[in-house]
């Protein structure tokens, strides 16, 4: 199976604390895993950790996630040398991309190195569900606000585009986000885009937003555009809240 249209959920959450592991699945990611359709057997999860370097410890975490879940997880590595012989192969065989988060400078220039980049806009196109944490947010956008360079935010402008917009994450918890992303918007650097709270996610069909969910009350999405005084304008989105 596979989604019916190419499907990106870009959150700042989809995980929560686990009872007896270190994460569980998070609302975010099972609604995203639920679009891609399948039915009568374990849905295909691939996980990328390359932001962070592909941490074993975390490559573990998101296995011990994986199967109390029900999923069939797998995993793509970069560090040291590609786990799997066929990238492509192996990506394309999916329901679901879950990437995690990092550095998106780091990300995006490994995925350059090793062709990736264009595999995941074939699977997207494919109706592989793509689905990502942070950096695995905002990779899939134009660009958007990054620690990848050093304690002060700058901004990534080399996201894959396979929509349009710019991305904000961590809007509400990290003091520097919601500023910056707001001054690039309103400058140009980065084109208009949607921010999000932590715990809160954007659905995309094709490269049109669909709705904006949130899996902690509260929490929400904002459209963030220039002004035609030069500035930047945020609207806050109907964001609704899934039930875990």
């Amino acid at each position: 199976m596979a989604a019916d249209a190419p499907t990106i959920v870009a959150t700042s959450g989809g995980v929560v604390p686990g009872a007896r592991i270190r994460w569980s699945v998070g609302p975010l990611t099972t609604y995203a895993v639920d679009l891609a359709g399948v039915s009568g057997r374990a849905p295909r999860v691939c996980f990328l950790a390359t932001a962070c370097g592909d941490q074993p410890a975390v490559v573990r975490d998101f296995y011990d996630l994986a199967q109390e879940a029900g999923f069939h997880g797998n995993h793509l590595s970069l560090f040291a040398m590609p786990n799997v012989d066929d990238i492509r192969e192996h990506l394309l065989s999916q329901d679901v991309i879950w990437v995690w988060g990092g550095s998106v400078a780091g990300l995006l220039a490994m995925w350059e190195l090793h062709g990736v980049g264009e595999v995941m806009r074939e699977a997207w196109q494919a109706g592989v569900v793509l689905t990502g944490v942070s950096a695995g947010s905002i990779c899939w956008h134009s660009g958007g606000t990054t620690d990848s360079f050093g304690p002060d935010l700058r901004p990534v402008t080399n996201g894959l585009g396979l929509v349009p917009w710019s991305n904000g994450v961590h809007y509400d918890s990290e003091e520097q986000r919601r500023p910056l992303f707001q001054e690039l918007v309103a400058a140009g650097t980065l084109p208009t885009g949607y921010a999000t709270d932590d715990g809160a996610g954007l659905h995309y069909r094709g490269t049109e937003l669909v709705e904006a969910l949130t899996e902690q009350p509260g929490k929400a999405a904002y459209l963030v555009e220039r002004g035609p005084d030069g500035g930047a304008v945020e609207t806050r989105l109907d964001t609704r809240l899934l039930r875990g």
